[in-house]
């Protein structure tokens, strides 16, 4: 029996200070939503009988409040009190002339723009056209380059064909005479080439005097007499 009280007390005794720690959570939020609404900062006190003017004739005043912007912002936050002449404000005649030099750089007018957009597209017009002038050109010359390639194809098979021919020929002619197969990179194979070109030169050279000899020999036929 008294375990039994002893429990029930401990059990009242916790939903006890549940019960307070939850209602503490409450009112400290709710306060804190009370003070965030309730709020209101100090206004920003500007001290426009004694404005802080920089004396610019003083070593100690830092150079960027001497500057002519630095004015520019006195005479925005106090006016006439700052002792700033507005009229040294405004930009002389060639800051005026670099501020329009970079708004029409920069900001264009619109027909600046639209000349501009039509000059641009007036010169991708014309190199398409280069281009398209270009590819017409290379591929009315096509049927020719092709011809050409295959007859130079066809030639080069040829000029090959009669230099294996003529390697083969020159083979045999050096295993007839020295009764042996020959490396064609000795240089008994090579002096036997040499002779042989040698002797084909003088071939040819006598066969171009006998066929001029041969044309001075011709009989020339007087040319028929007009009527």
């Amino acid at each position: 029996m008294a375990a039994y009280m002893l429990c029930r007390r401990a059990g009242v005794l916790c939903r006890t200070f549940k019960g307070v720690s939850s209602s503490k959570t409450a009112n400290s939020q709710y306060g804190l939503l009370l003070q965030t609404a309730s709020y209101n900062p100090r206004p920003l006190k500007l001290n426009l009988r004694e404005p802080y003017i920089p004396d610019k004739d003083n070593a100690k005043t830092p150079d960027w409040q001497k500057m002519a912007r630095y004015d520019g912002k006195l005479y925005g936050r106090y006016g006439s009190a700052s002792g700033v002449d507005p009229a040294s404000l405004w930009p002389s005649h060639e800051q005026l002339d670099k501020i329009i030099a970079e708004e029409n750089e920069w900001h264009p007018p619109l027909e600046v723009l639209l000349k501009n957009i039509e000059a641009k597209e007036k010169e991708e017009t014309e190199k398409r056209l280069a281009k398209e002038r270009i590819i017409a050109a290379n591929m009315a010359k096509m049927p020719k380059m092709i011809a050409d390639w295959r007859r130079e194809r066809r030639e080069t098979r040829q000029k090959q064909k009669e230099e294996k021919a003529r390697r083969t020929m020159l083979l045999a002619q050096a295993r007839e005479r020295f009764g042996y197969a020959v490396d064609p990179r000795s240089p008994k194979f090579l002096e036997m080439v040499a002779e042989i070109e040698k002797e084909e030169k003088k071939k040819k050279k006598l066969m171009k005097r006998r066929l001029k000899e041969e044309q001075a020999a011709a009989p020339v036929t007087p040319p028929a007499a007009s009527s």
